[in-house]
């Protein structure tokens, strides 16, 4: 397993330590060997230290809407030499623009986890379509969270965790992934994977639609 940077001077997330594991373990699966990876709300920058340390071919940029967790990224990166310097870069921004990723710089992943449900709900179609315009010819964007699905139970703990959710932000709460592959349809991107995580998770690969 990889040695991950534990650094004691950058935040420290639970929940993306716990679930480092279980998502890289479906990435190792999902990936070739080699490419070039885009994250979307990087948050502490953890999962980005964790994955580019397990897949030392594969080169990783981190991104997070929020410049305070940039120096997080780094400290947690700072070791990873497959890492890019993080950047800021707002999923609603027009053409992600600016400080994110270069107009038409294309990824064999945009990797997003545990984004839509802390969002208002504009942010998941903008995502879709900003990843749309960044995936390579054959690459794939990864999402990660909990879901709502149509004929699926949903969990105690989940229903619990939207009720929360909303109401701290009215804006916020747990997606239905038949919205969201709805969304994904709207810039040209279909619902391949579904796997089930711990903790009533799923993992979703969406693809480019066949032409």
């Amino acid at each position: 397993m990889p040695v991950t940077p534990s650094p004691s001077d950058a935040p420290f997330s639970g929940a993306a330590d716990r679930n480092k594991e279980p998502i890289l373990a479906q990435l190792r699966q999902l990936l070739p060997a080699r490419g070039s990876a885009l994250e979307i709300a990087s948050g502490t920058g953890q999962h980005a230290a964790w994955f580019a340390a397990a897949l030392p071919a594969w080169r990783w940029l981190p991104t997070d809407a929020d410049t305070g967790n940039l120096a997080a990224i780094r400290a947690w990166t700072r070791d990873c030499p497959n890492v890019r310097a993080p950047l800021q870069l707002d999923v609603m921004a027009p053409q992600w623009a600016g400080a994110g990723p270069a107009p038409g710089e294309l990824f064999d992943l945009v990797y997003c986890a545990n984004l839509l449900h802390i969002a208002p709900w504009p942010v998941c179609g903008a995502l879709m379509h900003g990843a749309g315009r960044h995936i390579a010819p054959g690459g794939a964007l990864v999402t990660y969270g909990p879901y709502l699905e149509d004929g699926v139970p949903t969990s105690e703990g989940n229903l619990a965790f939207d009720r929360s959710l909303r109401e701290r932000n009215a804006l916020w709460g747990i997606r239905r992934l038949e919205d969201v592959a709805q969304q994904a349809g709207s810039a040209g991107l279909q619902l391949v994977q579904r796997h089930a995580m711990p903790a009533n998770n799923l993992l979703l690969v969406f693809r480019r639609q066949p032409a």
